[in-house]
């Protein structure tokens, strides 16, 4: 396989800000991506949803940034903009002409360092309303759209930073104050809790001189303890049952299982890949083609850095036995200890996942983020052929190891049904 390890260069600034550069001058634009080390993982319970509150909030100005400016520099320099948060971190990114680096530079140090002064009950209360919206358009009003919730809290001991979904409950959305996001912001959006990739048409010297200039003076702060790893492990199977506004019944079965990056977390991906991953893949071919008994079905390995969790969802056609269904992806997984994967079918498998990788590491955006990526659950941000030899690794005893270790135990099951006439 052609190398495809990229030079950077990683260092830090005196206040802790950690900054990886990538020069690539094949193209005359940069990519500018922040990534801060809190995501919903981060909350306590009662406060559930501020870092996603955050991606929000922090497009509504800084002190010498106006509301919604943010967005018109950059749009108006020719660039895209956007931020995302998960479990684990929240992330913010520009790309835009090289030639105008240094403005998405002193627009994400302004947030960074003087977010607070500009910080209003009115502008809280806007972005309330706009999550509040969010969280039922997404969630609440969307068909299935609980079910990442009604997962969560099962499979999660209340005590688990995973316990609850990214946008938070809608109660604890409503109960946010101006001293509840003062105080989260002085916990974690600190330059030490932070690392920014700038990738593209750049020079290293430049690049650095305008990284001090920007974000030297911005002072760190002691953040807050953050969450441990906590493996978890079900007593028994957990059953439950949730009329939605639907047409069609859906299970989804979920088993606690492996962090990201250890020891079985890729056998597992590739696991589910050979189970639904194509249209010929076992589960898809069985229920949805040869038996015509479901609408589709996904699978997927989900870890992050406290946790992680393997899920299969089927949508069901009208008039068929979910329990059938149930216990026919049971067996399949079953198979998988007596019956070896095919060299053809698990080669690919892992052939598909790796050409994805790669494909999508063409866009400089996904090449910045991955650098932060790495860097964050790694410590190193080169790691792009350490990945991939995690799916090469891959093999018929590393699977059954994994489905030994995690898919035989307890697991969580939820049926959305319609709801039934009253």
């Amino acid at each position: 396989m052609k190398h495809i390890n990229i030079n950077y260069f990683k260092d830090k600034l005196s206040n802790g800000l950690e900054y990886i550069l990538y020069q690539n001058n094949s193209l005359p634009i940069v990519s500018v991506n922040i990534w801060y080390r809190v995501g919903s993982g981060y909350e306590k319970k009662g406060k559930t949803g501020l870092a996603h509150l955050f991606e929000h909030m922090m497009f509504q100005g800084s002190e010498n940034v106006p509301k919604e400016m943010h967005f018109k520099f950059i749009q108006e320099a020719g660039g895209t903009l956007n931020g995302s948060t998960t479990r684990d971190r929240t992330n913010y990114f520009e790309k835009l002409p090289s030639n105008n680096l240094e403005l998405a530079l002193w627009l994400e140090s302004d947030r960074m360092g003087y977010f607070l002064p500009s910080l209003t009950q009115e502008k809280l209360n806007n972005q309330k309303d706009v999550v509040k919206n969010e969280r039922l358009e997404n969630y609440d009003n969307q068909p299935y759209g609980l079910a990442w919730e009604i997962l969560n809290k099962n499979v999660y001991p209340q005590d688990h930073p995973y316990n609850w979904i990214t946008i938070g409950h809608l109660k604890d959305i409503e109960s946010y104050t101006l001293e509840d996001v003062e105080g989260f912001f002085k916990k974690y959006y600190s330059p030490d809790n932070a690392c920014i990739v700038v990738a593209g048409d750049i020079r290293q010297a430049e690049t650095i001189d305008l990284i001090e200039k920007y974000f030297s003076e911005i002072q760190s702060f002691n953040i807050a303890e953050k969450p441990q790893k906590k493996f978890v492990k079900l007593n028994q199977n957990i059953y439950i049952e949730h009329e939605d506004n639907v047409q069609l019944e859906r299970i989804y079965l979920s088993w606690p299982s492996e962090f990201i990056f250890e020891k079985h977390d890729a056998a597992l991906e590739v696991f589910a890949d050979i189970l639904s991953g194509t249209k010929n893949s076992r589960l898809h071919k069985k229920l949805v083609i040869e038996m015509q008994a479901a609408i589709d079905v996904t699978s997927f390995q989900y870890s992050g850095r406290f946790g992680g969790q393997f899920v299969i969802i089927c949508t069901i056609k009208p008039e068929q036995d979910a329990e059938k269904i149930k216990q026919i992806i049971l067996e399949e997984i079953n198979n998988f200890l007596t019956d070896d994967v095919s060299e053809k079918e698990l080669a690919k498998s892992k052939n598909g996942i790796k050409s994805q990788f790669v494909y999508s590491m063409q866009n400089l955006d996904n090449a910045a983020d991955h650098l932060n990526y790495y860097n964050y659950f790694l410590g190193e941000p080169n790691s792009f052929e350490f990945d991939l030899n995690r799916y090469n690794s891959v093999t018929n005893e590393t699977i059954k190891e994994a489905v030994r270790s995690y898919l035989l135990d307890p697991y969580v099951e939820l049926r959305i049904i319609p709801k039934r006439s009253q």
